[in-house]
């Protein structure tokens, strides 16, 4: 007998998966999948991150029973696909966090027009020679830049809607966006030489590896604000630090890097215009539900034969 589901990503995630799935489902930890021998022909469904450094654990828990895979996480760079057997089914949790992200984007780009932390005040050393006066930016009339159109993309438009920003979306297809606010464009050198701020928010690919170069970097307007939420090898490091040293981009802030951890001693940790994180955008209240749930609301519709949501292009890698 197959299980119908088995869930091999950690015990701090079984908790979550087992609260929201539909009642009657039956769990099997992947452990408990390979310590029985009860499955050799592989689970219905396997839930798991399927990383290429878990190759050999994946091989062992796949099998010709196998249907359906979900990868509980956004995206799937990083990710195994090539063992999935031919036919099956593969989804992610992809746009779960989007929402912290999109937070993360608008704290980022307020704190960069408002100068923050540069003038709060401490003491030593000594108060300001002026008081009662800054040269601050705002969002408002700022043109705003988003490469990738997806769910990260959709979210940082919703919360610039109490702004008065022009937002251009960049994408390879003439498509509608899901946000009216977001004007779409398919030409890259077009959306660099409008935006104030760039927002990277697209997946990871062969096709977009670096794909802000030193020629995107030429068509950028001077004084760019780069957010990059996406992954680090969307953007060629070296490239980028030619373009801040000359003044063309005034500030990066990166919470993605190439290669992560960033080791000590990289050139990005002492910047002065360059602002990183450790990949924690994603990080909120909600993001952890959001994520498990992209595979239990699949359930049902995989029950009743339905589409899934979510569904990874394996040749397209997204």
């Amino acid at each position: 007998m197959n299980a119908p589901i088995v869930v091999d990503v950690g015990d701090q995630f079984r908790p979550f998966v087992e609260r929201f799935l539909p009642p009657g489902e039956m769990l099997v930890s992947g452990d408990d999948a390979l310590a029985s021998g009860r499955y050799p022909d592989g689970p219905e469904v396997l839930v798991t991150f399927l990383r290429e450094t878990q190759r050999e654990r994946a091989v062992s828990l796949l099998g010709p029973a196998t249907r359906w895979v979900h990868l509980l996480s956004t995206g799937v760079d990083n990710t195994a696909l090539d063992l999935v057997p031919e036919g099956v089914t593969v989804t992610c949790s992809r746009g779960a966090s989007a929402e912290g992200i999109s937070e993360w984007c608008l704290a980022m780009m307020l704190a960069h027009a408002k100068r923050l932390p540069s003038t709060w005040l401490t003491e030593p050393p000594q108060p300001p020679a002026t008081w009662n006066f800054a040269q601050l930016a705002s969002l408002d009339g700022a043109t705003v830049g988003l490469l990738g159109v997806g769910a990260i993309s959709t979210w940082v438009a919703r919360r610039l809607a109490g702004f008065d920003t022009r937002i251009l979306g960049y994408r390879r297809r003439d498509l509608p966006a899901p946000d009216p606010r977001i004007e779409i464009v398919t030409s890259l050198p077009e959306v660099l030489a409008q935006s104030d701020y760039l927002v990277v928010a697209a997946a990871a690919t062969p096709a977009t590896r670096h794909i802000l170069d030193a020629e995107a970097f030429a068509h950028v307007k001077p004084g760019l604000h780069l957010v990059n939420v996406a992954r680090g090898t969307l953007v060629d490091q070296d490239a980028l630090r030619v373009a801040l040293d000359d003044g063309r981009i005034a500030r990066a802030s990166l919470d993605v890097v190439d290669p992560e951890p960033l080791p000590a001693g990289h050139w990005l940790y002492d910047h002065p215009q360059v602002d990183v994180s450790a990949h924690v955008s994603w990080s909120a209240p909600i993001t952890m539900q959001r994520i498990v749930e992209g595979f239990t609301t699949n359930v049902p519709r995989y029950r009743a034969g339905e589409p899934l949501e979510g569904v990874v292009d394996l040749e397209a890698g997204y």
